[in-house]
């Protein structure tokens, strides 16, 4: 093992790191990053690395970005800090709310701010019970989220999220949260089903579910037009057509998570938009402002904001909000992130890098170890399996995903592991050299996995 440097150490003793196997970083230590520009980042030995996930699926206009920097800058100086409270406001969040009631895919009457994604979602089952209470209808109360869905890791939004150590030991999830099937083919569908029957499937799976709960107790469904953190999972054509269908015959709200899909992601500025999803509500945080600074939302439809108004008529106020709901700085950096959209045409360019993008990860389709690509815009997974005549999975236990991540990281790439897919989602200002020499250095990462793989003999073991 090689030796860790101080400031490793000094990490290993003062810093929890989220997502981190805690015993198996006081051995390896973490990568320090000091610096970052454009889509690259270096670390404290000099080291360059492509930011090949924008950090978390979020710094959508990559590193060191002056105009962001100046609009932070600025607004300190200017106001530094004011709040929401007692009937004060500030002009830049009336302005991004304005701006968002424009372009979010729902009808929207108000925007409420927070901090994070797992904050707006943890709002949006708040204002679910709170509408259902304001209409006299405290039954109906079930929220509906889906197996490998991640929605955030607060006590509400992490029981929304179907992933288990998100759960386990943390005694989640709460009451009151459901999870349905999950819109992966490659990995859930019967021998001969076809996409268009696994879709159907689906959408009776969430059906039955909502008869066997109770069609009065169930108030919303919740989903990511691409599932990220659950694997890049790309639901097949007509799925959120069939699933819709579902939700208005019983009148459920359907919330779309925005959160990593949102502001251009996928090649349209909101996944729903791609995905043909019309949402009751959205919920979004990350490329809101390129990650600079932490910024969340959720939409507030007439009738919720309604019985909102309602509600405060007789309790006297509206009893939520956060210290940094809709923060000044954060305000003004979202303006300017999405003024840089809309100027630099920053949807165009991922329309026109996409084609390089997936083009590159359908080659990898063809390599021994990868059993399928998927993704849509500038996000994408390859599937590391076993066997890829029978779909076989390697042993969890053996973490060959993690290991492909660290040989992409020995070759200059932070990628992102996710079980044994490895993720892409680089910032959207990449271009079409750097697509090519990112996945350079991730198919010389898959290389070295499967050299790996059978000098460790994992096919026979699995």
């Amino acid at each position: 093992m090689a030796q860790l440097s101080n400031l490793a150490v000094r990490d290993i003793e003062t810093v929890i790191h989220p997502y981190t196997n805690l015993a198996k970083h006081r051995e390896v230590g973490p990568l320090v990053l000091e610096e970052g520009k454009g889509i690259l980042v270096y670390d404290n030995e000099g080291k360059e690395y492509i930011e090949g996930l924008a950090g978390l699926w979020c710094t959508s206009l990559g590193y060191g970005n002056e105009e962001l920097v100046d609009a932070a800058a600025t607004q300190m100086r200017r106001l530094s800090y004011t709040h929401l409270f007692g009937h004060k406001s500030n002009d830049l969040a009336i302005e991004l709310a304005e701006k968002l009631k424009e372009i979010v895919p729902c009808e929207a009457s108000k925007v409420l701010f927070c901090s994070s994604g797992s904050e707006a979602n943890d709002m949006q089952i708040k204002l679910t019970w709170y509408y259902n209470n304001a209409k006299g209808r405290p039954e109906k109360k079930k929220l509906i989220s889906r197996v490998k869905g991640y929605h955030g890791v607060t006590v509400a939004s992490g029981s929304l999220t179907g992933l288990p150590p998100v759960h386990m030991d943390f005694d989640l999830p709460i009451k009151n949260v459901l999870h349905t099937s999950c819109p992966h083919y490659y990995r859930f569908h019967e021998d001969g089903e076809t996409e268009e029957e696994f879709a159907g499937r689906m959408a009776q799976d969430l059906d039955d579910l909502i008869q066997r709960e109770g069609p009065e107790t169930v108030a919303a469904f919740i989903a990511e037009p691409i599932m990220g953190a659950g694997g890049v999972i790309v639901p097949p054509e007509g799925y959120f057509e069939k699933i819709q269908a579902v939700l208005a015959k019983y009148d459920v709200r359907f919330i779309a998570d925005e959160v990593i899909c949102g502001f251009g992601r996928t090649g349209s500025y909101w996944g729903s938009q791609t995905l043909g999803i019309k949402p009751t509500s959205v919920s979004m945080a990350k490329a809101i402002t390129s990650a600079y600074v932490p910024l969340g939302a959720i939409t507030i439809e007439e009738d919720l904001y309604q019985a909102m108004l309602e509600q405060s008529k007789k309790i006297g106020t509206f009893g939520h909000g956060y210290t940094y709901t809709a923060h000044p700085v954060a305000s003004a950096v979202a303006l300017k992130t999405l003024e840089i959209y809309e100027r630099d045409g920053i949807i165009d360019h991922v329309k026109k890098m996409t084609p390089v993008f997936q083009g590159r990860f359908a080659k990898l389709a063809d390599h021994p170890l990868v059993g399928e690509v998927r993704g849509r815009g500038l996000i994408g997974c390859a599937e590391l399996v076993a066997d890829k005549a029978t779909r076989q999975a390697f042993d969890p236990k053996k973490l060959v995903g993690t290991q492909a991540v660290k040989y992409a990281q020995d070759h200059g790439l932070v990628c992102r592991m996710l079980v044994d897919s490895v993720a892409l989602c680089p910032p959207l200002i990449i271009q079409e050299d750097e697509i090519h020499e990112m996945f350079d250095r991730l198919e010389r990462a898959i290389d070295d996995t499967a050299a790996w793989v059978e000098r460790e003999g994992l096919r026979e073991a699995s």
